[in-house]
């Protein structure tokens, strides 16, 4: 199998759909792949119309929260699961377009050093708060993490999963994986990306449940930075 997508979702019962259909556009042919939706505790009818939709696509896998547990905790549910080495993530809100992920994965085939190949979205289309508060966000964190990454906050990535399922797990740990991966030593690498409007449902995140929440832990990442331990070791004849 060459690819994974894991796709965390929650209340987005009228996104998995169009979202899956445009995997399939975008992937199929072109690659040996599965794709696995995480319904991380949805309240609404997501979990049924998914469970509805793998008789019509084999390649989809449905795993399940039974009580929400954010992002990150979703995001690596499904990494354990995926049998591809390469993953890619998306967000479920349909904002993220499938059509890029080849686009990353040429570039990951490219450069054995690269550990995340991440999506740069150039012309975001959010609100003007919301595109202002990122900006602010990643220059701080850029600035103070040194992880050389314009977008961190894209939930389009492509990831070496043996690599990724080493690094830290803490809660939130997605907002910071450009970051983790440097610490061990792997390779970063941003791309442009498309980005559209949401057309269906709500977001779930606003300006201060990411803002304090983000400042904690950009504390704690700069700690977890300054204590890293990398030790080149080999063996004598």
């Amino acid at each position: 199998m060459d690819l994974s997508l894991v796709i965390p979702v929650f209340d987005e019962q009228d996104n998995v759909q169009p979202l899956l259909d445009e995997v399939r556009a975008a992937l199929d042919g072109r690659f040996d792949y599965e794709v696995i939706f995480v319904d991380d505790g949805s309240r609404d009818a997501t979990l049924a119309r998914l469970r509805a939709l793998r008789s019509g696509c084999p390649r989809l896998r449905v795993l399940h929260h039974r009580r929400n547990a954010g992002q990150s905790a979703a995001l690596l549910s499904g990494l354990r699961a995926a049998r591809a080495p390469w993953v890619a993530t998306l967000d479920g809100d349909g904002q993220n377009d499938p059509a890029d992920i080849p686009a990353l994965y040429e570039v990951a085939r490219g450069d054995d050093s690269l550990w995340l190949v991440g999506g740069w979205r150039r012309q975001r289309r959010d609100t003007w708060l919301k595109r202002l508060s990122s900006r602010v966000a990643n220059r701080v964190r850029s600035a103070l993490l040194g992880d050389a990454t314009p977008d961190t906050g894209c939930g389009l990535k492509l990831l070496r999963r043996e690599a990724v399922l080493q690094l830290p797990r803490f809660d939130h740990m997605h907002r910071f994986l450009p970051a983790l991966v440097l610490r061990e030593g792997g390779g970063v690498r941003s791309v442009p990306v498309n980005h559209r409007p949401r057309a269906r449902g709500v977001s779930k995140y606003g300006l201060f449940n990411r803002l304090w929440i983000g400042i904690v832990d950009l504390f704690g990442v700069m700690w977890l930075r300054r204590r890293a331990m990398r030790v080149d070791v080999t063996e004598d004849d």
